[in-house]
């Protein structure tokens, strides 16, 4: 098994961080791996357009919210939609998927919650384990909050990597951020990676990849879309990455950029924060404009020509909630490579 040496790893007394970081992955095209995956919690399709964009296929995409599931039908009439809650979902005609991957809830771990974890209805590692049990793939990649990683959790993330060690997996967590693989976004999100464990010694995660583009740079056509005169002076003082964006509570409230410290941060680079507008800003618009959905998508890392479903709380909520599609690229370019390498040095041996 390859582990750091020289640099500690994240948690060295419990072996949770196992692997180096390198570029393994990097890819300057896309094209098939061969490779299937099963998504979990689906969402608006962030982590599945990662997938797909590094050149993994979809056997199926499992989501209960939806709007979530029409916006994935929308923009890819050929993926296999299953719209269900995963804790009656059953992955016995899935077995033979190299990967199970997605982004499982993340308010029984996240600060800006109760962190209930286990005691929370809406924590699926369970699930997760279930189906890696029936389906048996060759890896898993979870996604989740930093909160995850907080100590109140120690005893529950043992227990994670202790279930699938017991299934023949080698598991890891590393905290990583979508900024370092160009998103122009301060989004913390910890990784939960498994592999096989005749894979362990071929994993390694993706090393950062670029500095991104300020909110500024990023949002300055969209912002004078509409003839908007002060869309250039507001696009050179928003010289700054964006917080990290929230999509906010299923059941309370309409769209806004999160509680009161995000808006302060929101506020710094220019941007009301109390609201998602319908538009760009008309041309003598004064003031601190609000984003759009679009403007909140591409901060996101979605291409423009990705579509939502549903009205425009729906919509920011699936933005708001997504794993941005450049940094599940990143980290499914090193599965590929973990997996094809190790597939490629057996064939020689």
């Amino acid at each position: 098994m390859k582990r750091r040496v020289d640099v500690p790893v994240l948690f060295p007394e419990m072996t949770e961080n196992p692997w180096l970081t390198s570029r393994t992955g990097d890819q300057s095209g896309v094209h098939s791996s061969g490779l299937t995956t099963l998504e979990l919690c689906a969402g608006a399709g962030g982590q599945a357009l990662g997938y797909e964009q590094a050149g993994i296929g979809h056997a199926a995409l499992v989501e209960l919210n939806k709007h979530a599931c029409a916006t994935l039908r929308l923009n890819r009439p050929d993926w296999n939609v299953i719209e269900q809650d995963l804790n009656t979902f059953s992955g016995a005609a899935f077995k033979g998927v190299d990967i199970i991957s997605g982004g499982l809830p993340c308010p029984p771990f996240s600060i800006a919650g109760k962190q209930l974890g286990t005691k929370d209805e809406r924590n699926l590692f369970p699930a997760m384990i279930r189906l890696v049990d029936e389906i048996r793939p060759r890896a898993v990649m979870i996604e989740n909050v930093r909160g995850i990683l907080d100590a109140v959790f120690e005893d529950y993330r043992q227990y994670v990597a202790a279930a699938l060690r017991t299934l023949g997996y080698e598991p890891g967590w590393k905290l990583m951020n979508a900024s370092d693989f160009g998103v122009p976004q301060l989004r913390p999100r910890v990784v939960f990676v498994a592999v096989r464990k005749e894979y362990t010694e071929h994993f390694e995660w993706p090393e950062e990849r670029g500095t991104p583009e300020t909110v500024g740079e990023v949002l300055y056509d969209l912002m004078a879309a509409n003839g908007w005169k002060g869309a250039r002076a507001w696009s050179k003082a928003a010289d700054e990455i964006a917080p990290t964006i929230v999509g906010g509570s299923q059941k309370h409230g309409g769209p806004d950029l999160g509680p009161t410290r995000a808006r302060q941060a929101w506020a710094t680079l220019g941007v009301d924060g109390l609201g998602v507008a319908n538009e760009s800003p008309a041309p003598d618009f004064v003031g601190m404009p609000r984003l759009t959905v679009r403007m909140v998508a591409r901060l996101q890392g979605f291409p423009d020509t990705w579509q939502f479903s549903g009205g425009k709380t729906a919509s920011y909520r699936q933005v708001g909630n997504a794993f941005p599609p450049p940094f599940a690229k990143a980290v499914a370019g090193n599965l590929i490579a973990c997996l094809t390498s190790s597939r490629l040095v057996k064939a020689v041996g």
